[in-house]
């Protein structure tokens, strides 16, 4: 096959993938709007939820004009509105992961090796962006054992990614938090879930929940 008729077909793959992974995130963060909400009533503003929802509907919005841009554009575009349009910290952090991911290539990801890369620059920003790292309580504690889990080469990379994900998001639950508002409550912090935590393993479940269906 030429390259001439490759590249729209590679395009034309690009553009449902990605389709599907906005409706898939948008879907998910606003089924478990008031969960994360509440969660983050519990040691923080209760309004992560909201603001995620807030977020997520604004890719939605912009889904024909993210869809019509090249895979690493697009994630970069909806990191750009996720920044403009989620309050609190939640924006920026999301966001810049997937300004940074953006930046890794051009193309979607067809090897285990390039999702690594891209959770992999994902991570950094975000460890960047809120001066953090694991062990503070926060979606890092998700996002770090993901691709550490990943970056082993599983047999299974979509079940490692969503066992990896809810066992280190259970162990959110006992960890004492240094960031962020929550750490304002210090060992009072203990004994609860972090709602970034919780946000990240949701969407890693609905991303490879479309990934299965590609």
């Amino acid at each position: 096959m030429s390259t001439e008729t490759e590249a729209p077909a590679e395009a034309a793959g690009d553009t449902a993938l990605i389709a599907a992974l906005i409706a898939a995130a948008h879907d998910t963060i606003t089924t478990h709007r008031d969960e994360l909400s509440e969660l983050d009533r519990a040691i923080g503003d209760g309004d992560h939820g909201h603001n995620m929802a807030r977020g997520f509907d604004a890719v939605a919005a912009a889904a024909d004009e993210i869809t019509a841009l090249p895979f690493g554009k697009a994630l970069a575009k909806a990191g750009t509105t996720l920044v403009m349009k989620v309050g609190g910290a939640s924006g920026p952090l999301y966001g810049s992961a997937l300004m940074a991911a953006g930046k890794v290539r051009d193309e979607a990801p067809t090897t285990l090796a390039e999702v690594v890369e891209l959770l992999d620059a994902a991570v950094d920003a975000v460890k960047k962006r809120g001066k953090s790292d694991v062990g503070a309580k926060t979606m890092l504690d998700v996002l770090v054992p993901v691709a550490d889990a990943l970056r082993a080469g599983p047999a299974e990379p979509l079940g490692t990614a969503r066992e990896s994900a809810a066992a280190a998001l259970e162990a959110t639950r006992d960890m004492v938090a240094t960031k962020g508002r929550a750490a304002f409550l210090g060992e009072r912090s203990a004994g609860h879930l972090d709602p970034g935590a919780r946000s990240s393993t949701l969407l890693i479940d609905a991303v490879s929940a479309v990934l299965e269906k590609s």
